[in-house]
């Protein structure tokens, strides 16, 4: 029996217009429940499930559903993941005119209460204008996005429940902003949603490069293909707490704890595992700015025995948190082996250019003891759910460690080799990136926006 047959008359055409609308072919059909199933990375926002007469065996559509994804994959990489690459191009060409190398320390420092001059230069003039290109490039493809992500129709249906006045598990900040945006604009009317989270979190991301930066187009660079900015397309809400995060990191930096933990806390209202950082950050500031001793070392391998030892413990704090994750998809309890390898290549960088620049640097040391957190969360914390997002909040650093360590080596054939074998690798890295990015549980690919699309 085929697909047609499976279809009611009167819904029939109101299946295959979206379909249509939607480039798919008609024979492409999703269904109630555990398969209610998207292809491609697309799905259907105007399908009625109601509607549809499901006289046909689920168990009948698998050899018709894996063939049309098997399609894909022969293809391989279509041409909207140009949009991603020409971004990246685009966006690191603007941030090479951004030459910020001599107003970083002052930005840390605390600007003109801290000795700064008043006003700007025409550098940082310069620097603005790029910039401001910058975030506008890179606000208007995640802002302008629609169906993109594993998680785009969930959030959707997250902001009607939020409407109706119904119960959502995310946090009191996002839900306020949601009920208020659909006040403004008009129920179900998710587009400027997205456009709002868009437009704070790239805002922020900007704006942590802009002040911590020294090197703003490899920092852009190394955030762009590290796959940051991409997956700030899925998981609206975490994405956004990353970047308040990593903002926050110059308040660390600076010794205004105070402003830090406002920060944090307002990043709470969005996503509460962005409280995590309070006690990390001001760990790392505080072994950045001391010699080690053989105690400190000493209290480093007790909690990497705890984390070895204790995970029921640590297991059950979570779940007191996060109770919908024990037993889920995300608690898998796999080992993130990429994460493992770019901490451990970062490490081995820090050592090599540890007497030019490490040793006496407070910022670079800062980054790096977050790096050394992230190697120790990946490899001992493998129980924890999500256990990447986790460690995003530490390694989301290596975009200033990296650059600052090679701005601390010779200019020789070493130091070059070094430059260039780092962006070797995270190129590298962000054609994987975007070869997995039509994975069903990632959907980044293909690309669609509400004006072409």
């Amino acid at each position: 029996m085929g697909l047609s047959q499976c279809i009611d008359e009167r819904c029939r055409w109101n299946l295959h217009s979206e379909l249509a609308l939607r480039g798919m072919p008609s024979r492409i059909c999703t269904l109630r429940g555990a398969f209610r199933i998207c292809i491609e990375g697309y799905a259907f926002p105007n399908l009625y499930f109601g509607d549809l007469c499901f006289r046909v065996c689920a168990l009948d559509l698998v050899p018709e559903l894996c063939s049309i994804a098997g399609q894909k994959r022969e293809v391989g990489m279509e041409r909207s993941a140009l949009v991603y690459i020409l971004l990246t191009v685009a966006a690191v060409v603007l941030g090479l005119w951004v030459d910020n190398r001599d107003y970083v320390a002052g930005y840390i420092r605390g600007g003109r209460a801290f000795g700064s001059p008043c006003g700007w230069d025409r550098q940082q003039a310069r620097n603005m204008v790029s910039m401001t290109a910058v975030y506008c490039l890179m606000t208007g493809v995640s802002a302008c996005r629609i169906a993109v992500g594993n998680d785009y129709w969930v959030y959707r249906d997250n902001f009607k429940l939020i409407a109706q006045g119904r119960y959502v598990s995310s946090e009191v900040g996002f839900n306020y902003i949601v009920k208020w945006m659909q006040e403004l604009f008009g129920y179900d009317r998710y587009l400027p949603i997205f456009a709002l989270f868009s437009i704070i979190t790239v805002f922020f991301f900007v704006k942590a490069l802009h002040d911590q930066g020294e090197s703003f187009a490899f920092s852009l660079y190394l955030l762009m293909t590290g796959g940051f900015y991409f997956n700030s397309l899925n998981s609206v809400r975490y994405y956004l707490a990353l970047a308040i995060a990593l903002y926050a990191m110059k308040y660390v930096l600076r010794g205004a704890y105070g402003k830090f933990t406002l920060c944090i806390l307002a990043g709470a209202l969005f996503h509460k595992s962005v409280l995590l950082v309070v006690p990390v950050y001001l760990a790392a500031r505080f072994l950045a700015a001391i010699h080690l001793k053989k105690r400190h070392y000493a209290a480093g391998a007790v909690f990497i025995a705890t984390l070895i030892f204790g995970q029921n413990f640590y297991r059950e704090i979570i779940f007191y948190f996060y109770p919908y994750y024990r037993d889920s998809m995300f608690d898998s309890g796999e080992l993130s082996y990429v994460n493992i390898m770019k901490c451990v290549g970062v490490l081995a960088l820090g050592l090599i250019c540890y007497r030019h620049g490490l040793k006496e640097n407070l910022q670079n040391r800062f980054y790096f003891f977050l790096n050394l957190f992230g190697l120790v969360t990946y490899c001992c914390g493998s129980f924890i759910p999500e256990v990447s997002r986790v460690g995003y909040y530490m390694i989301i650093s290596q975009i200033f460690l990296i650059p600052g360590l090679l701005n601390g080596m010779k200019k020789d054939w070493f130091g070059r080799l070094c430059r260039a074998g780092a962006v070797s690798v995270f190129g590298i890295y962000f054609v994987f990136l975007l070869r997995g990015m039509y994975d069903v549980d990632v959907r980044l690919l293909p690309y669609l926006n509400w004006i072409f699309n």
